[in-house]
């Protein structure tokens, strides 16, 4: 398995959080809390995402469903954190085991795989509550990023938390490892799969919006060469889409992580 990745900012002034272990990769996209947390979401999925590479190294064969529920279970332990109240994190695991490829998602990182195929967790999206229509009606009418903007965040996150796993609803790394169990999984055979690309919605939905990927291509991408093209993303935010007119968003820049992965050559 040889692994490429980029970041933008560093892993370090990030909330995306990408780990690497001799069988196995790990992203985490910790989520921008527009209502106050004690804990920030990059701090919570550094924890996690340390606590799950330490246990896929030591045990690489290991349920991932039970390690996530394990290392949810810790992070909320350390942390003292209470289920509702607390960050959270997606999560996005591809492990190399024999002759196959696991892939575990919880929440909205997406996978790439060979014919354009994609994997993601929609989940969240598909609950589609008000405030995200009118914030993005609003974003699309040119009234950026102002206060009423904010505002319909705040509302949004609250609403969402009502939803934060339960039946129905929507199901992220939190307090309660039972989330874990709501992962979605696939296998898939290593000799099918020559490569998969793993990425943060923030990298996702602006390379995608302003670029014709080839994903084939991407899969043979050097890091410095991964890294312009986060580059890029950034720079049409900034000076084509500073309002989020075309391209309707959170905020004007979101942490953007790109995870290439090669099975085989």
């Amino acid at each position: 398995m040889r692994v490429t990745t980029a970041q933008l900012p560093p892993m370090e002034e990030s909330a995306d959080k990408i780990f690497v272990t001799p069988h196995a990769v790990i992203l985490l996209d910790g989520a921008s809390a527009f209502v106050p947390v004690l804990v920030p979401a990059s701090a919570y999925a550094d924890y996690l995402g340390r606590f799950l590479a330490d246990a896929l190294t030591g045990d690489p064969t290991a349920d991932l469903q039970a390690i996530l529920a394990e290392g949810i279970k810790a992070t909320a332990a350390h942390y003292d954190l209470r289920a509702g109240e607390s960050p959270s994190s997606t999560v996005t695991i591809a492990r190399e085991r024999d002759e196959h490829l696991d892939v575990l998602l919880l929440g909205d990182n997406t996978v790439i795989l060979p014919g354009g195929e994609i994997l993601t967790d929609d989940r969240i999206d598909r609950l589609d509550r008000e405030p995200r229509r009118r914030y993005r009606k609003r974003l699309a009418a040119g009234h950026g990023f102002d206060e009423e903007h904010r505002r319909l965040l705040r509302e949004l996150q609250r609403q969402q938390a009502q939803h934060r796993n339960k039946p129905g609803g929507y199901w992220i790394a939190e307090a309660d490892p039972y989330a874990a169990a709501q992962a979605l999984s696939s296998l898939r055979s290593k000799d099918a799969t020559p490569w998969l690309v793993i990425t943060s919605d923030g990298a996702f939905n602006t390379i995608t919006h302003c670029e014709n990927i080839e994903w084939d291509l991407i899969s043979v991408t050097s890091p410095p060469e991964l890294k312009q093209l986060l580059e890029s993303g950034k720079r049409w935010e900034s000076m084509v889409d500073p309002g989020a007119r075309h391209l309707p968003r959170a905020k004007r820049h979101d942490d953007k992580s790109i995870v290439v992965i090669r099975l085989r050559e």
